[in-house]
């Protein structure tokens, strides 16, 4: 089957196409044919050697939705020609991945393979901030930083499905797109300064770090907290300011990413897609996802599935 391989560190052109042999599912994974993978940035982090560890060579993505064509001895509760989408551990840039049941879901009846490829490491990391660890409720008041991105774009969507108050941070290209999504402020973070429009949050959502995350402390009510998907670099702040500082690492669970998938079929949360690639073009994927810009989901169509 063809799978991109990376045999060293470096920028998109290391990247390659290669055959390699069919993987076979142990007994607590099955074997999908992948119809859609998802390009994120934590795979161009890891092939740069910026996060985590590999081995060479190795198969870059973690996000797949596909169909099942084999299963391991012990599972249950799927079955070969089911669709499904998840977490792969041994790449999803491939024609065909295995995935474990610990990181597998069914997929709705209307939701389509590249929706359902967006779920992770997208819409579910948006659920385990805002939810998962962020605890927002019904008549909060929450702020989200890079609004517009491929997490934050719905974060905004679920966090207004809750009934929160929603303030959301983007480029004035993105002004717009994020009132459309459900915003309530907006707010042009390269002509306004977030901490002198909006006061008394109970929640920050921090996809940026930095200088934007040392600025976020202010704006948060006493026992708010802010989450970050980058890493708290001064937990002091957070004491000194007596809300929480969050480092977002928890998962939501399997039932919840179900919910999740639901509201994706039902249309009550849309998913943004910048692009679609043929794996063929993996190269310019990974480029487009460096640049760090954009709104919505980078992803590869890798089979006809889709």
């Amino acid at each position: 089957m063809k799978a991109v391989r990376v045999n060293e560190f470096g920028g998109p052109e290391v990247l390659k196409i290669e055959g390699i042999e069919t993987p076979i599912p142990k007994d607590d994974e099955v074997l999908i044919k992948v119809a859609y993978a998802g390009v994120l940035p934590i795979d161009w982090k890891i092939r740069q050697g910026k996060a985590g560890k590999k081995r060479f060579p190795y198969t870059p993505g973690i996000a797949a939705s596909g169909i099942i064509e084999q299963i391991g001895k012990n599972i249950t509760g799927f079955k070969v020609g089911d669709t499904v989408f998840g977490r792969t551990k041994r790449g999803a840039y491939k024609e065909k991945a295995t995935i474990p049941v610990t990181t597998l879901n069914h997929m709705p009846k209307h939701l389509s393979f590249e929706h359902a490829a967006t779920i992770i490491a997208g819409a579910e990391t948006a659920w385990k901030a805002l939810f998962t660890q962020g605890d927002l409720q019904a008549g909060q008041r929450v702020l989200i930083h890079a609004a517009a991105g491929g997490v934050g774009h719905y974060a905004v969507q679920l966090a207004k499905w809750k009934g929160a108050e929603v303030i959301g941070t983007a480029s004035a290209a993105n002004q717009s797109f994020l009132k459309e999504l459900g915003a309530d402020q907006t707010i042009d973070y390269k002509q306004q300064r977030f901490e002198e429009e909006v006061a008394d949050v109970d929640l920050v959502i921090d996809l940026i770090g930095g200088e934007t995350q040392d600025r976020s402390w202010d704006v948060i009510k006493p026992g708010g907290k802010l989450v970050s998907l980058v890493g708290i670099h001064n937990p002091q702040a957070a004491v000194e300011h007596g809300v929480q500082g969050i480092d977002n690492q928890e998962s939501p669970t399997l039932s919840e990413l179900d919910q999740l998938a639901e509201l994706m079929a039902e249309g009550i949360i849309k998913t943004e897609i910048k692009k679609i690639y043929p794996l063929e073009k993996v190269q310019e994927a990974a480029l487009q996802s460096e640049t760090g810009h954009g709104r919505g989901r980078i992803l590869l169509k890798v089979t006809a599935e889709g």
